[in-house]
């Protein structure tokens, strides 16, 4: 008997560290659920690719609620692994950083069901599959999660500070079942959306003086679902360069 394929949903896929996620776990023979709020993109050459895509505003929490059966009838019943990627950071006008005070309690609370919520609904959701399949959740932190940050608002720093503090819950609550759960906190990642400035501050914050590229987290990330990693859970890996240190 072949061995069964095994199956990763991912949210926040279109671009960024998501779309090189899916391209390191396509590679490596996977398949790839992907969840955004965009249509799946034609141009995009994963096979199935339209029948892997689930699209969905994961601000809309009922919505996120009313998705999990049709997730589940795409992974019949097995998942190995579920990657809360999906993350949003208001700016202000001009794009400077949000404080505590220029944000109202709506886009508080959908920065907190985006970043928190939405992973923490999934994971309730998707469970038995997980444990179907003694599978990983990673959820995608930042390093704005531990320090104040130039360009983090403060409600993207609290949702993420609040998403270690989920992971590390979620270890001991789900390690008796074989399933592992997992962070990871990039630091500057060079994207299409970088903040103004980003380069300087590399410069003067990062040991290794450039950014990170987001393949290197999707390899980060490839390696905490793989056989290598069965004995890492509860963690929270720092992937910036020295930044922190």
């Amino acid at each position: 008997m072949s061995e069964r394929q095994k199956i990763v949903l991912l949210t926040g896929a279109s671009r960024g560290i998501g779309h090189a996620t899916v391209v390191k776990f396509n590679a490596g023979g996977w398949r790839v659920l992907t969840v955004s709020r965009e249509p799946f993109d034609p141009r995009c050459p994963w096979e199935a690719g339209p029948n892997n895509h689930i699209q969905l505003d994961l601000a809309d929490l009922d919505a996120v609620q009313a998705a999990i059966p049709k997730i589940l009838e795409k992974t019949d019943g097995h998942l190995d692994a579920l990657i809360n990627n999906a993350g949003i950071s208001p700016k202000l006008a001009g794009g400077g950083k949000p404080s505590c005070f220029d944000l109202s309690y709506a886009d508080w609370l959908r920065v907190f069901n985006v970043n928190f919520f939405a992973g923490l609904v999934l994971a309730q959701g998707l469970r038995d599959a997980l444990v179907a399949s003694k599978g990983s959740i990673i959820n995608i932190g930042s390093i704005a999660g531990s320090r104040v940050h130039p360009f983090a608002s403060a409600a993207y720093a609290t949702s993420k500070a609040a998403l270690s503090a989920l992971t590390r819950e979620l270890a001991s609550d789900l390690g008796p079942t074989g399933v592992r759960v997992n962070a990871v906190a990039p630091g500057e990642i060079e994207t299409s959306i970088l903040s103004a400035g980003t380069a300087e501050l590399v410069e003067r914050e990062v040991p290794m003086r450039r950014m990170g590229k987001a393949k290197e987290v999707a390899d980060l990330l490839y390696f905490l679902c793989s056989p290598d990693a069965t004995y890492i859970t509860g963690s929270e890996i720092q992937i910036n360069g020295g930044q922190t240190v």
